[in-house]
């Protein structure tokens, strides 16, 4: 059986908000503190966690090209994530619909510098996939007693290659 492709398009808020948040600065702060010397943009992901807490992770991910093949998914039904590059490195964000708890009609999306994303709790996606270059990831997840981890093994992988123009 042949693998499935699917073109990796911009991360744009619209298109990701089915599966989350993207964080990113959109206009002017919300408010200005430290005398003026500091724009707070306010509230941009929806944290979402059971019982447990949110904790603060460093990742160290290796780097991915396109194409790329994904052959496995993944969700947390305990809490959302969120993935804050932290030396600015492009992402590649795979994300699927839930069908009676199966991982449906993947997407793909690249991130563009300052761009983050908060994944919404129970949301199938895939690993964390720096492009271009190793990157360094700061993770906010929920850290609790429990598992939060369901994994999904695609018996044909997907290939995600870049959009074409």
């Amino acid at each position: 059986m042949k693998p499935t492709s699917i073109a990796a398009r911009p991360l744009t808020a619209a298109d990701f908000a089915p599966y989350g948040d993207l964080i990113e600065v959109r206009g002017n702060p919300d408010k200005i503190i430290n005398q003026g010397m500091c724009g707070r943009h306010n509230d941009l992901a929806r944290l979402d966690f059971e019982a447990g807490r949110a904790g603060i992770s460093l990742f160290d991910a290796k780097a991915r090209s396109l194409p790329h093949m994904v052959d496995m998914v993944e969700r947390h039904p305990m809490g959302s994530q969120a993935f804050v590059p932290v030396d600015g490195v492009p992402m590649l964000v795979v994300v699927a619909d839930d069908l009676n708890g199966e991982p449906v009609s993947l997407k793909a999306f690249v991130s563009k510098p300052g761009q983050s994303i908060n994944l919404h709790r129970g949301v199938w996606h895939g690993v964390l996939a720096p492009l271009e270059r190793d990157g360094r990831f700061v993770v906010v997840d929920w850290i609790g007693n429990g598992t939060n981890l369901e994994e999904h093994w695609f018996p044909v992988p997907w290939t995600v290659e870049m959009l074409d123009g």
